[in-house]
């Protein structure tokens, strides 16, 4: 697969244009995410990322855009356990409500920068030295019997080494101001909470980064690929952060049926000299186990049905 100098500066050209777009038009001013502006957003997004795979099939094939896919699919479901993190960690520094978008913003434009230099370091691997498919695989299918033995850990904001450190050398305020990172306090500037949050934020999306960006790598071995099916999955992730932060909760297997996406695409990795599996095989069981964990996960935390008082009385 060729990709030209000139496709890789306009589709970083096009996020980079959606980003501020959304920043400076539709979030501007501070305010609390709706459900259901989060709705219509994500659902932008979304047909956003899957008309991507469109250009892809279109330009360069079938196979292409099956990748891409399998790859979006990936990072799309990992990024739905990635909320439940973001949610623990922006109660845990009690941000306002007003303030959680922008400070989410900033978070994901990171996150691409972050997986950028991940992406550029697994693909020079890769290709110069094979073997490390072998630990890619192996790290991923460890992870996910890990996952599905202990449900991933816990998160804990305290322990975090860059968190401790910035609180050390860098005078924070003890109140938020705003949605502003630093504040002139007399002749000195300081920082605000919100820049705390920010780096947990950052260094907490790299740990997962740790896991997706091998796992994008069993599809697809196209450096355009897997950053193009990173960055839609992720550009997402705030207004799929306000849609369903508040129903976590509800899918208890996601992170089982996440445990087995990792096994199987690690696995893949550690047959993929004897056997190659076709992308279609692949989007398939990615697409089926997702899809039954969240199905097993609705139907078990469903409210149960009301009986009827008359009922009751007979």
């Amino acid at each position: 697969m060729d990709v030209p100098i000139w496709a890789w500066a306009a589709t970083i050209a096009v996020i980079v244009s959606m980003l501020l777009f959304d920043l400076l038009v539709f979030h501007r001013n501070a305010h609390e995410v709706t459900m259901r502006e989060a709705g219509v957003t994500s659902a932008v997004w979304i047909t956003l990322g899957l008309a991507f795979a469109g250009v892809v099939t279109w330009v360069w094939g079938a196979t292409a855009g099956g990748e891409y896919l399998a790859g979006y699919l990936i990072e799309k479901s990992l990024s739905v356990d990635n909320i439940f993190v973001f949610a623990l960690l922006l109660s845990y520094f009690a941000v306002p409500k007003e303030n959680q978008h922008r400070v989410l913003f900033w978070g994901v434009l990171g996150a691409l920068v972050f997986r950028a230099i991940f992406i550029v370091a697994g693909a020079a691997l890769l290709e110069n030295f094979s073997w490390t498919i072998y630990v890619f695989g192996a790290f991923l299918v460890l992870t996910g019997v890990k996952m599905a033995r202990h449900g991933g850990g816990e998160v804990h904001p305290d322990r975090n080494p860059v968190l401790r450190g910035l609180r050390r050398f860098v005078p924070l305020t003890s109140e938020y101001h705003g949605q502003r990172f630093f504040v002139k306090v007399g002749l000195k500037r300081v920082a605000t909470p919100m820049l705390a949050v920010l780096v947990a934020i950052e260094t907490t999306d790299i740990l997962f980064a740790v896991d997706s960006i091998p796992a994008i790598f069993a599809v697809t071995d196209e450096p355009f690929l897997v950053f193009t099916s990173n960055a839609f999955a992720i550009l997402g992730l705030r207004a799929l952060y306000f849609l369903l932060a508040g129903m976590m909760n509800r899918f208890v297997y996601l992170k089982l049926g996440l445990a087995a996406v990792l096994v199987f695409v690690g696995a893949k990795m550690l047959v993929s000299n004897v056997y190659h599996l076709p992308v279609w095989a692949s989007l398939l069981v990615i697409a089926s186990v997702l899809a039954t964990s969240v199905i097993a996960s609705l139907r078990a935390t469903r409210a149960p049905e009301e009986v009827p008082a008359d009922a009751v009385s007979r």
